[in-house]
């Protein structure tokens, strides 16, 4: 168990522990929480200023930092410096590619560290670690989000008007280490950030708030309940090297990504949670005189399961980050910029081997799709040729997906081997054909 855990022991802490299925991250953004709550509480109420709500945040998130990660919490707060520095010396409109730069490099260093450890040494790296770089790739989309909203203008400098007082550097401080974003998403912009930070004594009902928030952590219990019969399920089957039992070892292939994605949606939905919890992520009302607090989401698991296509289904899969992956480098690239899109993807993850082949298989996927629906939706004339379509691609979109995520989260060549044995490697191969072909 985490020494962070240990120390914190007590029949609450290991039941948290025991529920998160030992997932660290899923731990921490659950103790999270009511720090968060506590924050809106106070903020609501009028007991904390505008000033102190950012100083809140900002020592929140580097306390949390120090706490989860030890030392390796300095990747963070160097990065963060740095922005600011950024901001104090460049002009806005030189500002972004020297932030993506660096940002970037920093990034990069510590994941290729991380491949020296695995991959050279032999050694399992601290999970601490870990930790600082999941925290620090987050780190990236936030102020190089921050950044270009810099460069285009929709967010002001602080030193526009040749002031010198520093002070203006806070929120912006305070957006790149809020305890609420740490450790996971969705990525929120500068704007809807201050915005939050500014509003919360005008948000709605404190009654609609905790509806809103017991209901996203009930989601929350579901998603990680729902890995536990795949788990069960996953044991039941075996998976056999040039079994002649195609089926057999496709469906377990299958599982495992559906567990692996669970994984992803728990952490995804609680990182929701805690951001609510503090206030941000209000979204007005809707048409109905609803108050939403869907403003800051990376997606509904169900939505983007039940999505029949491989193209639909990389928009909602983590959202908020497909946004930012489509600013970053789709719209701004001039050749494939789907292509470059996912290898940047790739870069951003960490460029493991397996990492590198999964985004690969994923652009190859996408673009089959584009073109496969271009060719057959004008025969799609019926409404069983419709209804056919949508089962045959879905069963494709998860199987091709399952590619994907075992890829991704092996890491290593050595998915390549298991995927191949259970010849569902066979489906990116068509996609490619289907590029070839049409």
């Amino acid at each position: 168990m985490h020494s962070f855990v240990r120390v914190c022991s007590g029949p609450v802490m290991d039941l948290i522990w025991l529920f998160c299925d030992g997932n660290p991250q899923l731990f921490y953004q659950f103790v999270n929480m009511p720090f968060a709550f506590l924050f809106y509480c106070l903020a609501r109420q009028g007991h904390l200023s505008v000033i102190n709500r950012y100083v809140y945040l900002t020592l929140g998130g580097f306390i949390f930092a120090i706490v989860t990660m030890g030392p390796y919490s300095l990747l963070l707060f160097f990065s963060a410096v740095l922005l600011l520095l950024l901001i104090y010396c460049l002009h806005p409109t030189r500002i972004h590619q020297w932030t993506m730069g660096l940002q970037m490099c920093w990034q990069t260093f510590w994941h290729l560290y991380i491949q020296y450890q695995l991959y050279w040494l032999q050694e399992t790296p601290d999970s601490r670690l870990l930790l600082a770089i999941s925290a620090l790739m987050l780190m990236t989309q936030r102020v190089s989000s921050l950044s270009l909203d810099l460069q285009e203008g929709t967010v002001t400098s602080p030193f526009q008007n040749s002031s010198q007082d520093l002070s203006v550097l806070i929120p912006f401080l305070s957006y790149s280490l809020n305890f609420p974003a740490l450790l996971g998403g969705p990525l929120c912009s500068f704007n809807t950030f201050v915005w939050s930070v500014r509003q919360m004594s005008v948000t709605p009902p404190l009654g609609s708030y905790l509806r809103r928030l017991t209901s996203k952590i009930l989601q929350v219990l579901v998603l990680v309940w729902i890995k536990y019969p795949l788990k069960e399920l996953l044991k039941s089957f075996t998976f056999r090297v040039n079994s002649p039992c195609v089926c057999q070892n496709k469906i377990w292939i299958w599982i495992l990504s559906l567990l692996l994605k669970m994984n992803y949606y728990a952490h995804w939905k609680v990182s929701e949670c805690v951001n609510n919890a503090a206030g941000i992520g209000f979204h007005g009302f809707s048409h109905s005189g609803k108050k939403s607090w869907d403003g800051l989401s990376d997606g509904s698991p169900w939505v983007t399961e039940a999505l029949s296509r491989p193209s639909a289904f990389a928009r909602q899969w983590n959202r908020t980050t497909a946004v930012w992956l489509r600013r970053m480098v789709f719209k701004r690239s001039n050749r494939s910029p789907l292509f470059m899109t996912f290898l940047f993807s790739a870069w951003w993850h960490g460029l493991h081997p397996g990492q590198i082949l999964g985004f690969i298989i994923w652009a190859v996927t996408v673009q089959g799709d584009y073109k496969i629906h271009h060719f057959l939706h004008p025969m799609l004339t019926s409404k069983w040729r419709k209804w056919l379509y949508v089962c045959l691609n879905w069963a494709f979109t998860q199987l091709t997906i399952s590619c994907v995520v075992v890829c991704v989260e092996l890491q290593s060549l050595e998915s390549v081997k298991l995927l191949w044995s259970s010849y569902i490697a066979v489906l990116p191969l068509l996609s490619v054909l289907i590029i070839i072909i049409l």
